[in-house]
């Protein structure tokens, strides 16, 4: 059962007191606090008096229907679901159960199990509404931006505090788009060097033939073109720490030079056969297994080993379960604010699909979601046709699949360069590739007519 419902409060309204009991008895064997009640009145004072998650009500009751019942509960109490069970269902009384806001609608007789089932669903939509409803004051922001209350974020939360106390390398491992130069920045700013430069390097973004004078620095004249004496990236983070992302992407010379500077803390700078000291903390992080890569002789072991001092694994989004809905509310009032506009809501149904998808590029994807929705929608409440084509449910028309697996993959590298609007950086973050694979799939696409 999810955290979030464990102790739920359901109020039972039902005039047959075997039903009362049945349920009291397996709700209560659930995990759930139960009260019951045999009429309308009796379920309002109830109400009045203690805050309930549930309400489950029978249609038929002595002088008011459960009807009344739910219209009461939807348009006074938004923090409480409700769900009828009748031993008299027709569709006009389910449709206007329904109309009234019954998430549930169950007939008698009806199994442990379908009951069971019927309050999980509506205990866990009631846990989306309010989750995605908290105020940005709520959702706590304090922790360098990791935003989420799950329990990867905690563990996460307690290795940044155990790591920033020392000056050893961490390694920081997570798919594209899941916060690992957050990680590096809180590590960094809650450390005795938060006073210190932070310099943030994308290994994957600088060719490997300026690499060496990127991080090091050159002296005037070192090479054609080089007019003045420069400092490099360490020289620059000196005291303070340096974050290597895609530490994947080094070369095996560099990957040499670096191992040099985490045994001597020294640096060469092109030009210079004089080593300048450096005080400098190195965090690095990669969307790939270097363990793997180690293996197949692609990344040298020493240094993967000097590097794995301390390793922090990041989860992707979709396996940190309600972190996805505090975080679609904290990017919509982020976009709504920028905008001037009110914080939209979300219907439950967009939650739904929100909440399911398997978030290929993890909170980079999902805050670019958000954004558009707040951007492009125009009305306060959001709702499923306003996500992009690709996200919603499509249905198949019955025939068998033409499409080979390479036209497949090809129309999706299609779908996201669309979605961030032919931005190839993005794509490629979103796809977990680099940008030379990218241009090699819409090259072969292009040449096979896939796209």
């Amino acid at each position: 059962m999810k955290k979030s419902n464990l102790r739920a409060k359901i109020l039972v309204v039902d005039d047959a007191p075997d039903t009362r009991e049945v349920l009291e008895r397996n709700l209560s064997m659930a995990g759930y606090s139960v009260s019951a009640t045999n009429t309308v009145a009796e379920a309002l004072r109830a109400l009045e008096a203690t805050p309930f998650d549930l309400v489950i009500t029978d249609f038929k009751l002595p002088e008011e229907s459960g009807l009344d019942l739910i219209r009461y509960v939807r348009e006074n109490l938004k923090d409480t679901e409700v769900m009828m069970i009748t031993g008299y269902a027709t569709i006009e009384g389910a449709v206007e159960a329904v109309k009234l806001g019954a998430d549930e609608y169950l007939s008698k007789p009806f199994t442990d199990e379908e009951i069971l089932a019927a309050v999980k669903r509506a205990l866990d939509k009631l846990s989306m509404r309010k989750l995605t409803q908290l105020s940005g004051e709520q959702i706590h922001t304090a922790s360098f931006g990791l935003i989420g209350d799950s329990a990867a974020i905690r563990e996460i939360l307690s290795a940044i505090s155990k790591a920033a106390k020392t000056n050893a390398t961490v390694l920081i491992c997570g798919e594209s788009g899941t916060g690992k130069e957050l990680v590096a920045r809180a590590i960094h700013y809650s450390s005795n060097r938060a006073s210190a430069p932070f310099v943030p390097v994308n290994c994957g973004a600088i060719p490997h033939e300026l690499m060496e004078s990127e991080l090091f620095g050159y002296l005037k004249g070192a090479f054609t073109g080089a007019s003045e004496t420069r400092a490099g990236f360490f020289q620059t983070a000196d005291g303070g720490s340096i974050f290597l992302d895609e530490i994947s992407e080094t070369s095996p010379s560099m990957q040499v030079k670096l191992l040099r500077i985490l045994q001597d803390k020294e640096v060469y700078m092109v030009g210079s056969r004089r080593p300048q000291k450096v005080d400098v903390r190195i965090l690095v992080a990669t969307n790939k297994d270097l363990g793997n890569l180690v293996k197949n002789k692609a990344f040298r072991d020493d240094l993967y080993y000097r590097l794995n001092v301390v390793n922090i694994s990041i989860p992707p989004l979709r396996e940190r379960d309600d972190d996805v809905l505090i975080l679609i509310n904290h990017f919509a009032a982020k976009y709504a604010k920028e905008l001037g506009k009110n914080t939209p809501l979300f219907s439950d149904s967009i939650l739904k699909v929100l909440k399911s998808y398997t978030w290929p590029g993890n909170i980079r994807e999902l805050e670019n979601v958000i954004q558009r929705l707040v951007i492009m929608s125009e009305s306060d409440v959001i709702d499923v046709p306003e996500l992009p084509p690709l996200m919603r449910f499509t249905v198949q028309n019955g025939s068998k699949p033409t499409k080979s697996l390479a036209e497949i993959e090809a129309e999706y590298v299609h779908k996201v360069l669309l979605s961030v609007n032919g931005n190839k950086s993005k794509a490629a973050e979103i796809l977990g590739i680099d940008r030379k694979t990218l241009r090699e799939k819409l090259k072969s696409s292009l040449t096979d007519n896939s796209i």
